[in-house]
């Protein structure tokens, strides 16, 4: 029965390999090894079990992942390539598609929001700083000058980028809506800027308190929705720094930042995008972003910026710096492999390896997009 799975699985992959790209290897647990294409393979999937084998003759896109998550199978070589082959398998899981929209109707978007994003974000900071920026540890994309630039660089010119684009002065009060491990809330701090960070997850919010204690920084932290949020008085700026993924009503969210903001006020936004929307894969949905959460959908977010108070200053293509954003952040996750399933576990490493490396892939062949973008309130 191996024997037959294997001969099916490498004739499935031989008849959808594109024959100018470099050939894959197929080791079984036996150790008998077959080259699939032409020339040396570039990465070799190897199969420890029979579960492997058969979620990889499934050619069911989450039935792999998951597989390779749990260490049935592996992958030597790049695991971009493999990921590179992402359209020859089916991914249609529809309970898991249906159930993230279903929830909120019965629980509220908000309740549903921090109980999603809390899957994702409730790691301690430590996990994340292990891949992200060493200065900043900014969870987005940052803005290159050159493709051999440090990533630390890049996201030190984004953050000053989004500054700049508020066009304040210290003292002024400004929200950044989702902190993640504080990188506004410390640059901006550092300018003299009050920020009020939101945070839905407790390990952020314990992260960015430790920053502004630790620095004297004229900012906080505040555990609390976007939608739920309120201030006695409006913010003279606002930032989101990749978190519009996670607000998908945008008129509903974009009157919220009416609410919030000064007549006559910027805000500064950046987010990951895709042409259509609601097209996070099943594996994405179950393991690292559960919920109803989609990448921006530009043409969609300008219509309803169209029918809102608010003026769209500029937009920026940014997919080719989220994609060496993300490169920088595979890579770093690989060199701290054995830091990360030491401490949180090999699943989680290689979860985290699947969705870097598939992002990295997505960007580069422009099946994921980018964008930052500014909007200002009229008076």
């Amino acid at each position: 029965m191996s024997q037959w799975l294997a001969r099916r699985i490498e004739s499935v992959l031989a008849s959808r390999l594109n024959p100018e790209v470099p050939a894959l290897g197929l080791r079984l647990a036996d150790g008998d090894l077959r080259a699939i294409g032409q020339g040396d393979p570039l990465a070799t999937i190897v199969i420890h079990s029979r579960r492997g084998l058969a979620a990889l003759a499934s050619m069911d896109a989450t039935r792999i992942a998951e597989a390779y998550r749990a260490g049935a199978i592996d992958v030597e070589g790049s695991l971009q390539r493999i990921l590179a082959l992402r359209e020859a398998f089916a991914d249609r899981h529809p309970i898991t598609d249906t159930w993230r929209f279903i929830r909120p109707l019965f629980f509220g978007q908000v309740n549903s929001d921090k109980k999603w994003i809390a899957d994702h974000y409730e790691r301690d900071g430590d996990f994340y700083t292990s891949f992200l920026d060493r200065r900043h540890r900014c969870y987005s994309q940052g803005l290159f000058a050159s493709p051999d630039e440090p990533l630390e660089d890049a996201q030190t010119r984004k953050l000053d980028a989004a500054v700049e684009a508020l066009g304040l002065g210290a003292g002024a009060r400004v929200l950044d809506v989702g902190g993640g491990w504080g990188a506004f809330t410390e640059h901006g701090g550092r300018h003299g800027l009050h920020v009020t960070s939101l945070t839905i997850s407790r390990a952020s919010e314990r992260f960015i308190q430790g920053i502004i204690d630790a620095q004297g920084l004229p900012c906080r932290v505040v555990r609390e929705h976007l939608m739920e949020h309120e201030s006695a008085e409006p913010y003279d700026g606002i930032v989101n720094l990749g978190v519009t993924e996670h607000l998908p009503d945008y008129p509903a969210t974009l009157k919220k930042y009416q609410q919030l903001l000064k007549p006559g006020g910027f805000i500064y936004l950046d987010a990951s995008a895709a042409r259509v929307s609601h097209d996070y894969s099943a594996f994405l949905l179950r393991h690292l972003f559960p919920g109803n959460g989609t990448t921006l959908c530009l043409h969609k977010y300008l219509a309803a910026v169209a029918d809102s108070p608010f003026e769209v200053l500029r937009v920026h293509n940014d997919r080719e710096n989220y994609r060496l954003t993300t490169l920088h952040w595979a890579r770093n996750l690989d060199a701290q492999k054995d830091f990360i399933c030491e401490r949180y576990g090999p699943e989680t490493w290689r979860t985290f390896r699947l969705y870097l490396w598939g992002c990295v892939d997505g960007f580069e062949r422009d099946m994921i997009q980018a964008y930052r973008w500014v909007l200002q309130l009229p008076r």
